[in-house]
């Protein structure tokens, strides 16, 4: 019988792949070909688990139109109730506030009533999207069909109200129920469009079809819809008990909540203050609780898309700085080519060697492209796969000294992108909420009260600080809804800046009076050992004095006849390039002992109050303790191939600086996995010693 045996396939490195490995990738294409795709529309299954992106479209947006939408349905519901013309009184002429409605058309009322009622079956088509109801492809076009007919009726009423039926001027004006329409159909226009860009990434194929909300994202809604259910709903309470229009008691309710209190509108009946009482705390809690939500998502976003994207750029450009010509990148091609062909030479501290490796493809025209997670077959043997860092290297021609200094430079390169990132992070969102409260909240009052730039200033910083004076205050019909819509907006902004002030200009106020009080009237202990090891330049020059001052102590020693030897000190000093450098000559035994003492002083330096940041001598004495314990995965079973990342590049996706946890617990965790490779090579040898004892006994035998 004759078996044909095909060959192996190879992968695009020229590794020899198994033969069933064309059927596993078929399998995994598998899923993929049931996306429905036509022409560049590709829409995306339910249980989809694909990688994801427009972040901004499929989360920000769908929970910026929760919060909108209710919203915009409180504007409407005030645009109904009220009469949209006003008649001035003969003794107050041009006061908006002392001025009396005028019935409108039953056409403006029916249209008005239908307008409500879109916007709000809108609301509740977008509320069953987010808790799975009906499903995204039916609920989310009725949401924005409801809302874009609710935008043009109110769109239609109001430039027929103003081409038909205008106020006489000016013995007449426009009251707060036409200004509420307008808000409330720009409202729904923005809504609608925000969520035409989510359903346009969704057609796209950037995310499934539903939206994945965590717990803080749930409550945000909830809470929004109970705020703006409370505020209409005490308006309404208000209005009855104290005899004001409906959009006054809105306007009222609006600054009791928000805890501002003009004074221009009080209850003056004791029912009415009594009614304050309950009302003020459950508003206040419910804004409280509101506005934390909103500001754990804006940092939940920041920290999860801004400030990587942030730290992905720098470290991009830091990549392509170190490739600047074309000669450059030959070179670094060719040391990578004969890198490839001395897989058992014992590589540099930082040189990738294998585990899950992240490496970067250059493109000679383009420079560094983007970087590519590469991973061991699991029946695969002695497969290499080499990242950045060898690329610099011209291979072990060079010094040992020399090429710690070319990975120093890029850990420092990596450490200048950390506190790049960490400045970003913290006044990036200080500069934005102090550019939005000193440009855009100018336009509040600007036109509606004729108020200069510094006016509107001094009248937004006394708003939002809820002091409240009284003696500027909204009292155009317009300046009111304006007001309320602007407030719900400004205030979890203040309360954003302030927390970025908490982070920023306060943090640096306290760290310096804390430095100060620590170097003078309340002295720290151990506070010249910090700023030593701050300023490595000085810390080495006290080393080598200290050294020298052993070396005369021990002469003396030897001289009056006693021994010299190494003192037991539980403080060691940071190592030296020199130090790390001779780690190289010391074999398995050596650093093995080496490993237990830096296990113990990682798990020492896991206790303290500040997390502590490692320097460049440090990381590479760590990880010469991590890699020696490397084994050939010929000599690994299949269940004990997955042994612990072993090899990274500084400045690549797998750096250990980018890792969410602090530098101590990282490095703990290698070093602990290092030992049980240690353990795991010890039980190897002594297997094989013991095979070959038995070998030799049967030979005698």
């Amino acid at each position: 019988m004759n078996t044909e045996t095909s060959p192996p396939t190879s992968s695009n490195d020229g590794s020899r792949l198994p033969k069933d490995e064309p059927h596993e990738e078929a399998e995994a294409a598998e899923p993929s070909s049931k996306h429905r795709k036509i022409w560049k529309i590709h829409m995306r299954p339910d249980d989809d688990d694909e990688e994801q992106d427009w972040w901004f479209a499929s989360t920000a947006i769908p929970l910026l139109a929760a919060t909108s939408g209710p919203l915009a349905n409180v504007m409407s519901i005030a645009a109904l109730v009220t009469r949209w013309r006003n008649d001035y009184r003969p003794d107050s002429p041009g006061v908006d506030s002392l001025s009396t409605g005028i019935a409108d058309p039953k056409w403006c009322l029916a249209l008005n009533g239908a307008s409500l009622a879109c916007g709000f079956v809108g609301n509740m088509f977008l509320l069953f999207n987010f808790t799975r109801r009906v499903r995204y492809i039916v609920a989310l076009p009725m949401t924005i069909i409801l809302w874009y007919f609710a935008t043009g009726i109110l769109m239609g009423i109001t430039i027929s109200m103003n081409e038909f039926v205008p106020p006489r001027r000016p013995e007449q004006t426009y009251s707060q129920g036409f200004w509420h329409a307008v808000i409330a159909a720009v409202l729904y226009l923005v809504s609608s469009m925000m969520l035409m860009l989510n359903m346009l990434g969704y057609f796209l194929g950037h995310y499934p079809q539903h939206f994945e909300l965590t717990d803080e994202q749930r409550n945000l809604i909830l809470q929004t819809m109970m705020f703006f259910l409370w505020l209409a709903g005490g308006a309404g309470v208000f209005a009855r008990v104290e005899g004001w229009s409906f959009v006054d008691s809105l306007y009222f309710c609006d600054v009791t909540i928000l805890t501002v209190g003009f004074g221009d509108f009080h209850p003056a009946s004791d029912s009415g203050r009594g009614l304050v009482f309950p009302y003020s705390v459950g508003g206040i809690i419910i804004l409280g609780l509101m506005v934390s939500s909103i500001r754990n998502f804006a940092q939940q976003l920041g920290s999860s898309h801004v400030i990587k994207g942030h730290i992905e750029k720098r470290r991009t450009q830091t990549i392509d700085h170190s490739a600047t010509n074309e000669q450059d990148f030959q070179q670094m091609k060719a040391n990578l080519f004969r890198t490839k062909h001395h897989n058992k030479q014992h590589a540099p501290i930082s040189a990738p060697i294998d585990g899950h490796i992240q490496t970067v493809d250059f493109d000679v025209e383009k420079g560094p492209q983007t970087a590519a997670h590469h991973k061991h077959h699991r029946h695969k043997r002695g497969h290499k796969k080499y990242g950045m860092s060898r690329l610099r290297r011209v291979g072990s021609r060079k010094p040992k000294i020399r090429l710690l200094e070319e990975e120093r430079s890029r850990f420092n390169a990596m450490r200048a992108i950390q506190r790049s990132t960490n400045n970003f992070k913290r006044y990036s969102a200080l500069t934005m909420s102090v550019i939005a409260w000193a440009i855009g909240f100018w336009k509040a009052e600007a036109h509606t009260q004729h108020l200069s730039y510094f006016q509107a200033l001094y009248f937004c910083y006394v708003s939002l600080l809820t002091i409240g004076y009284g003696d500027l205050s909204p009292t155009s019909n317009a300046g009111k809804p304006f007001f309320i819509v602007w407030s719900l907006i400004a205030v979890p902004t203040m309360t954003i800046l302030i927390s970025d002030m908490g982070d920023t200009v306060i943090a640096s106020f306290k760290r310096g009076t804390f430095k100060l009080a620590d170097w003078t009237v309340l002295p720290k202990a151990g506070v010249w050992r910090d700023f030593c090891e701050h300023h490595p330049w000085l810390l080495r020059w006290m080393q080598k004095r200290q050294q020298k001052d052993e070396e005369k102590k021990q002469g003396k020693r030897i001289a009056a006849g006693f021994p010299a030897g190494p003192a037991e000190e539980d403080f060691c000093p940071p190592p030296t390039l020199e130090e790390v450098a001779k780690l190289d000559n010391m074999d398995d035994q050596q650093l093995a002992r080496k490993l237990a003492v830096a296990i113990r002083r990682t798990a020492n330096d896991l206790n303290a109050d500040a997390p502590k940041r490692y320097s460049y001598e440090e990381w590479a004495q760590y990880t010469r303790l991590i890699r020696f314990t490397r084994i050939d995965k010929d000599d690994l079973s299949d269940e004990d191939e997955d042994f612990g990342l072993i090899d990274w590049d500084w400045i690549g996706e797998d750096s250990p600086m980018l890792a969410e946890k602090s530098e101590s617990e990282w490095i703990l965790d290698r070093l602990c996995e290092s030992l049980d490779r240690f353990l795991r090579k010890a039980s190897i040898s002594l297997d094989d010693s013991n095979n070959a004892s038995k070998d030799r006994r049967k030979k005698n035998v």
